[in-house]
């Protein structure tokens, strides 16, 4: 296949990633296929003001008390593994650094605010730590919700297509903060346990910690033999429909460009990353965008829901998706959806991957996945991944 502008694609050269459920990529995708999650007693904050208890958090508290900067120590943390399993140094040097996020420092602020934690404020911006630690004199950070490391992805695409580098690195990382927990524990008019998503007693999104990365070069100059995956496309749109409702116009709107610009149709995707929030409104619009698109083919691809197991990673969370989908084409290991009993109108003839089901026999691996990312303000990011082997 080829995309739809000629072009080639562009090579994931190589993969970071930190949450709630492991260190590193390896011990994050063993998890998830495992069907462990992240799910465990709020510890960030006194939940005493809240009526959630739980969230999915990255249990890296030496002393049991938060601390400032943890989303910088994530970020950089996926970078470095990212730069490792490429085979590149650690001296970024010009090499873009595109970070996509929803909440950048805001825990740390909160800290400070709250707590009199102490820090140098140029740290809220993570271009200061990527400049110390990697050198990085280009770095750029979008804050745009839910989709923001998709977009990031899109944009790097850009960058490489149009000459600007041969090498671009991109990330995404959130944290759980006080005031977003405590939004979501407003607006939710029933009080989730755990994220159950596209499933009738749904109740709703918990929060959960985050970090991922990947290496992009060209595909015709980079080492396909050795990379994660081929990056077909990316579309990304924001319709503007409703400051916190989605849009299922959109949406489809967004897959149908993905689809486009990656040069593939509806019954080529055999594996979809789903963004499964578990919450009512984003269910039912994506559950209704992915029938309006896919039609008669439905039920071809493999779906999962990550947030299950990780909680919603904001601004992390499309990247994080990308990553698990290019281990799952390359394995075959498709990770379960948890909470899923019984569907929502709309979703039942979606082929999720429940806990405890095996695949279907002798059913061929998936060769291209969809990765759908989407935001508060209707913007929608959309992904298509090839395997490589």
């Amino acid at each position: 296949m080829t995309r739809a502008d000629g072009r080639a694609g562009t090579l994931i050269a190589g993969t970071g990633a930190v949450a709630s459920v492991g260190s590193d990529v390896d011990e994050i995708f063993d998890a998830l296929c495992a069907g462990r999650s992240g799910r465990a007693p709020l510890r960030a904050f006194d939940g005493e003001r809240f009526r959630a208890g739980h969230a999915y958090e990255i249990d890296d508290r030496a002393s049991g008390v938060d601390v400032p900067l943890r989303a910088t120590s994530w970020l950089l943390r996926s970078v470095e593994e990212a730069l490792a399993d490429a085979g590149l140094s650690d001296d970024l040097g010009r090499t873009p650094v595109l970070v996509g996020t929803g909440l950048r420092e805001l825990r740390s602020a909160e800290l400070s605010w709250h707590e009199g934690a102490e820090f140098d404020t140029e740290r809220l911006h993570f271009g200061t730590a990527l400049r110390e630690r990697f050198g990085a004199t280009r770095t750029y950070t979008l804050s745009n919700a839910c989709s923001a490391s998709l977009h990031t992805l899109a944009m790097a695409e850009d960058m490489l297509a149009a000459g600007d580098a041969d090498t671009v690195v991109v990330a995404g990382v959130d944290t759980v903060t006080a005031s977003m927990f405590g939004l979501l524990d407003r607006v939710q008019m029933t009080v989730p346990d755990r994220v159950r998503p596209f499933d009738r007693a749904r109740r709703g999104t918990l929060m959960g910690d985050g970090a991922a990365a990947v290496v992009l070069t060209r595909a015709d100059s980079g080492d396909a033999g050795h990379a994660r995956g081929l990056l077909r496309g990316t579309a990304v749109n924001c319709d503007a429909g409703h400051p916190t409702a989605p849009d299922p116009r959109g949406i489809a709107e967004a897959m149908r460009a993905a689809h486009e610009r990656s040069g593939v149709k509806p019954d080529d995707i055999g594996l979809m990353l789903l963004h499964g929030t578990g919450t009512t409104l984003n269910d039912e619009a994506e559950a209704a965008a992915i029938g309006e698109v896919f039609g008669p083919h439905v039920s071809r691809p493999l779906m999962a829901a990550l947030k299950s197991m990780t909680g919603h990673t904001s601004g992390g969370s499309g990247l994080l998706s990308l990553i698990v989908a290019a281990r799952s084409l390359a394995t075959g290991r498709i990770p379960p959806t948890l909470g899923l009993d019984t569907p929502i109108s709309g979703a039942e003839e979606f082929r999720v991957v429940r806990a405890g089901e095996p695949l279907p026999p002798g059913a061929p691996a998936p060769r291209v996945a969809q990765i759908n990312a989407f935001g508060f303000g209707g913007v929608n990011a959309v992904a298509v991944l090839e395997g490589t082997s």
